[in-house]
C-alpha cells in the first residue's frame, strides 16, 4: 500500500456561482477547468478551479447550494485553504494586487518557516497564499497560461489545509495511525502534519482552539478535503483500510473525473480519497475546458432537464 500523495482538492460552498467564477478566475487567476453539477444534487453547480491542465493537487471546487445560510467559523471544521505561489516576491505582488482590487487581506506573516498571506473572498472564505521559496516535496502544477497573473507570481497548486478542533488527539490519531501522516512540527496551538513526499502540497495543519464555538456549515466554509491516491487499485486498498479500522465510509464512488472514497472523521470534518485520474480533459479539449456544462455519462440523458433547472452561467472566454 502506497502513502497518500498529498492534497487532491478542497471543496467549499459559495453564495453565488457567478461571483465565484469572477473572483477565482479574474482576481486569483485560476483556470475554470470544469463546469458541472453536484452529482448528488443536480440543481447545484459544481465549479472546479485549478492550474492550466487541471492537475490533481491544484483544484479548489465549489458548490452553490440554493438557499444555503452563511457558515459560521469555529471548531470541528476545515477552516482554511492555502494556495501555492512560487516565491516570497510573489507575495509582494499579491499584496499590491489585492489592494488594487479591494480584496480583504492581512499582512505577510510566517507559518512554520514559510511566508504566507491570509485573505478572504467575497463570502469570507478563509484562504491564504503560501510561498514555495525553498520548498521541497510534492511538485506544483502549471500556472494558467492565459490567465491575468504573470506566471512568476501565479497560483499553481494547493498548500496546507487547516483543521480547527477543540482537542487534537482524535484527529491526530486519524491522521497518523490510519492515514500515515507524520507530525513534523509544532508552533503554539498549531501542529504540522505531512505525508508522502511532504512539502506545501502534502501538509495539514491542526489548530487547537477552546475559545470559539463549533462551526456551522454554510457558504463561506469548506465542505470537504480530498487526498491523492495513485489509481483504482490503490483506492481499493484505502477502502479496505478504512473497513479494517471500522471507520465509517462511503465505499467506492465513481465521480467520472476521478474515483473516490468518503470518510467522515468528525461531525463536520469530511475526508475524501481521490484518484489522480482520469482527469478533466477526457470529455473536453484543452482549449475550451470549463466553457460548457459538462456532465458525467450517467447524467447525460438528463441534460435537457438539468440545463432547464440550473440558471445560465456564462464561462466562455473570449
Amino acid at each position: 500500500m502506497k502513502e497518500l500523495k498529498g492534497i487532491h482538492h478542497v471543496t467549499a460552498m459559495t453564495s453565488s456561482a457567478e461571483k465565484n467564477y469572477a473572483f477565482y478566475t479574474e482576481t486569483l487567476g485560476m483556470r475554470l477547468v470544469k463546469k458541472t453539477v453536484n452529482q448528488d444534487d443536480i440543481q447545484t453547480y459544481h465549479l472546479f478551479f485549478a492550474d492550466d491542465a487541471g492537475s490533481a493537487g491544484t483544484d479548489m471546487t465549489f458548490f452553490d447550494f440554493p438557499n444555503l445560510p452563511k457558515g459560521r467559523k469555529g471548531t470541528d471544521s476545515i477552516s482554511k485553504t492555502s494556495f501555492r505561489v512560487p516565491s516570497d516576491v510573489a507575495l509582494d505582488y499579491w499584496v499590491k494586487r489585492f489592494d488594487a482590487l479591494g480584496v480583504d487581506h492581512d499582512e505577510i506573516s510566517e507559518s512554520f518557516g514559510k511566508k504566507v498571506l491570509a485573505f478572504r473572498d467575497f463570502d469570507e472564505q478563509s484562504l491564504q497564499l503560501i510561498s514555495d521559496e525553498n520548498n521541497e516535496g510534492v511538485a506544483p502544477g502549471i500556472p494558467w497560461k492565459n490567465g491575468p497573473v504573470p506566471a512568476e507570481f501565479a497560483i499553481y497548486g494547493l498548500g496546507p489545509v487547516y483543521l480547527t478542533v477543540q482537542n487534537k488527539e482524535n484527529i491526530g490519531l486519524v491522521l497518523t495511525v490510519i492515514l500515515g501522516f507524520r507530525e513534523v512540527a509544532t508552533s503554539g496551538a498549531e501542529h504540522l502534519y505531512e505525508v508522502g513526499e511532504g512539502g506545501n502540497g502534502a501538509q495539514v495543519i491542526v489548530e487547537e482552539r477552546n475559545d470559539i464555538l463549533p462551526a456551522m456549515q454554510g457558504y463561506g466554509n469548506v465542505h470537504h478535503v480530498a487526498f491523492r491516491v495513485e489509481d483504482h487499485a490503490e483506492l481499493e486498498k484505502w477502502i479496505a483500510r478504512a473497513n479494517e479500522f471500522q471507520a465509517p465510509n462511503s465505499g467506492y464512488v465513481d465521480r467520472f473525473y476521478f474515483e473516490s472514497l468518503y470518510m467522515p472523521v468528525s461531525q463536520q470534518i469530511l475526508f475524501e480519497f481521490a484518484t489522480d485520474g482520469p482527469g478533466f480533459a477526457q470529455d473536453e479539449p484543452y482549449e475550451t475546458m470549463g466553457e460548457k456544462l459538462s456532465l458525467p455519462p450517467f447524467l447525460e440523458s438528463k441534460r435537457a432537464a438539468i440545463e432547464a433547472e440550473v440558471r445560465p452561467l456564462n464561462t466562455k472566454r473570449s
